[in-house]
């Protein structure tokens, strides 16, 4: 049924056009609703060191809903300005916790965010590391995940306060989703200006210099969303989270979160010419070739349409082919960091 569907769309509304980079990422933008928001009243919570790194736990409010928290990781001794990274944290069906999935604060992680590290990021708190590499990285939540989250009545039962939420999160996206529609945005155009928010913050810091930014899954969806309209984006890596539309059609739509579907995208083109349009500035793409989310044919349609729009700056695209199911895991990781001191620390 969705097969012939497509057909008669493609005829009567024409989709994935290959429009120049400029003019989708401004299409896009409009399309999508991405907000204009600021991080404003900005405050330390408090700060704190741990071995080799220092931290600070930071709040600021975008306007709406409670205020943002976030960890600004860097090396404990380093001194001047360091190259900055924002560190995107994935969706991965838990909303309980954001930032904390990829960035430890003082009392270290829980058992459910451990369970989460141990699947998909190799174990390691990918941000820590990131900043021990020298760069001040910073790690915030997003539109309802962790202090961002929704207020939902759970009921007791055996599963923990954190698992019983996310199961409530689940059913309730799709009403973020349609919310979000009738007030003319989209759940993408709100979690991306929340992110361009975070990023223009720490590019305003005196201790911090270019920033590039980096995310699996979820977070590598907002990492391409912030490359695209973020124009001072210095690097983007995106792990896990490309492939053309129109290959998941039939089996792979229903996996992803609404933030993958943006309305009026497929008229401007497909996901990975969004992913693309800031050629040719510096993009990495890291494919997990057993990823149970994507469809292969989908990730290599993805990478030809990537690379034809990196044609006149071929080493600005990097592309990885990991053997590996849906993760980021510890040699994907050093890769990424590898790339992103390459690009940002120049």
């Amino acid at each position: 049924m969705f097969a012939e569907l497509a057909g008669i769309a493609a005829a009567q509304r024409g989709l994935y056009p290959v429009l120049p980079g400029p003019e989708l990422r401004a299409a896009a933008r409009e399309a999508i609703g991405v907000l204009d928001l600021v991080a404003g009243d900005v405050r330390v919570e408090r700060t704190w060191t741990a071995g080799d790194l220092y931290g600070e736990e930071l709040s600021w409010s975008v306007g709406f809903g409670p205020r943002t928290r976030a960890y600004l990781l860097r090396p404990r001794d380093a001194a001047g300005p360091l190259p900055g990274a924002v560190a995107l944290h994935c969706h991965a069906g838990m909303k309980w916790a954001g930032k904390e999935k990829i960035a430890d604060g003082p009392e270290g992680p829980s058992p459910e965010v451990r369970r989460l590290r141990d699947d998909i990021y190799g174990g390691r708190a990918f941000a820590g590391e990131l900043a021990r590499r020298g760069f001040a990285v910073l790690a915030h939540d997003a539109f309802v995940w962790g202090s961002r989250r929704f207020p939902l009545d759970i009921e007791d039962g055996p599963l923990s306060e954190a698992d019983r939420y996310d199961l409530a999160a689940r059913q309730h996206e799709h009403v973020v989703a349609k919310h979000c529609a009738v007030l003319g945005t989209s759940f993408t155009g709100v979690v991306a200006g929340e992110d361009l928010a975070a990023a223009a913050y720490l590019r305003s810091r005196p201790d911090v210099g270019p920033v590039g930014c980096v995310g699996l899954s979820g977070g590598g969806l907002r990492a391409a969303l912030l490359g695209a309209f973020d124009p001072d984006m210095r690097a983007v890596v995106v792990a896990a989270m490309v492939s053309s539309y129109r290959d998941m059609l039939g089996g792979h739509v229903e996996k992803h979160t609404w933030m993958l579907w943006p309305p009026g995208l497929p008229r401007l083109g497909d996901w990975p010419d969004l992913v693309a349009a800031r050629a040719p500035a510096p993009l990495m793409v890291q494919y997990a070739m057993r990823d149970e989310l994507f469809p292969e044919e989908g990730m290599r349609r993805a990478h030809a349409r990537i690379s034809e729009r990196y044609r006149d700056a071929p080493d600005a695209y990097q592309a990885v082919f990991a053997d590996v199911p849906h993760s980021f895991d510890v040699p994907m990781q050093e890769r990424a960091f590898d790339w992103l001191a390459a690009h940002v620390k120049e």
